[in-house]
C-alpha cells in the first residue's frame, strides 16, 4: 500500500451522493413493509397467523434487503486507495499497484463511463459519468477528478498515465463549463456509441489517447 494512503483524508467518488437517493429509499422501505402488511392481514382470512406473517415477510423482505444494501453503498479514494463499502464489509484496492487501467463504456439510453482498476485477480469499477441520448447526464465532481488523477498518476503503468490524462483534461472542461463535445468523458462515449455497441465496451489505447 502506498504511503500516503493511509494518512489522506478521504473523498468521496460517488458519481451520485447518497443523500440524493435517501428519500427515495425510505418511500420504498416504506412501501414494501406496508405492502408486506397487507398481504399478511389478506392472508390471515385462510391462513393461520403465523403462515400469514411469514407470507408478508417473503413479499417485503427482499425490497427491504435491497434497500439496505442499497443504502451502504459508499465510494472514498484516500490517497491511491480505492475504498468501496458494500453490504459486507468494505473492498479496497491501491491504484499504485495497478496491473491493468481501463476507461469502460455501458451503452444505452443512458451510458455510462466508468474507470476499471484491477490489482491481480481483484478489480474495481469507479463511475465516472453517465449521458442520456438528449445530451444531459451527470459527471464526477471536481475533486473526485483530481484526486482519480493523481492516484493514477502514482502508478507505473502507461495505461494509467494515459487515463490520468484524461480525467485532468475532464477537469479542466468541467471547470470552464466547456460544452459537451469538448468532454473527454461524453466522447469518449460517443465512440462508443457510434460502434452502435449494446455490451460494455473497453476503449483502446489509442482511443483513450485520443481523448486526451
Amino acid at each position: 500500500m502506498n504511503g500516503d494512503s493511509g494518512r489522506a483524508e478521504p473523498v468521496g467518488i460517488d458519481l451520485v451522493a447518497p443523500e440524493v437517493f435517501a428519500p427515495m429509499l425510505r418511500r420504498l422501505a416504506l412501501g414494501a413493509l406496508g405492502f408486506g402488511a397487507v398481504v399478511a392481514l389478506v392472508s390471515a382470512i385462510w391462513l393461520d397467523w403465523p403462515y400469514a406473517i411469514v407470507l408478508g415477510l417473503v413479499v417485503s423482505v427482499p425490497t427491504l434487503g435491497y434497500v439496505v444494501a442499497f443504502g451502504r453503498r459508499r465510494m472514498w479514494l484516500s490517497g491511491t486507495e480505492i475504498r468501496a463499502r458494500r453490504l459486507l464489509g468494505e473492498h479496497r484496492i491501491d491504484v499504485a499497484d495497478a496491473t491493468g487501467v481501463h476507461l469502460l463504456v455501458f451503452p444505452g439510453r443512458l451510458s455510462r463511463i466508468v474507470l476499471k482498476v484491477t490489482v491481480g485477480a481483484e478489480t474495481q469499477l469507479v463511475p465516472l459519468a453517465m449521458y442520456t441520448d438528449a445530451g444531459s447526464g451527470r459527471e464526477l465532481h471536481l475533486l473526485g477528478l483530481r484526486k482519480l488523477a493523481d492516484a493514477l498518476s502514482a502508478s507505473e503503468l502507461a495505461a494509467a498515465v494515459a487515463v490520468s490524462a484524461v480525467l485532468v483534461e475532464q477537469l479542466r472542461a468541467e471547470a470552464r463549463d466547456a460544452g459537451l463535445g469538448e468532454r473527454p468523458l461524453y466522447r469518449g462515449v460517443q465512440l462508443v456509441r457510434a460502434k452502435d455497441a449494446v455490451s460494455p465496451v473497453v476503449l483502446t489505447d489509442t482511443e483513450v489517447a485520443q481523448l486526451s
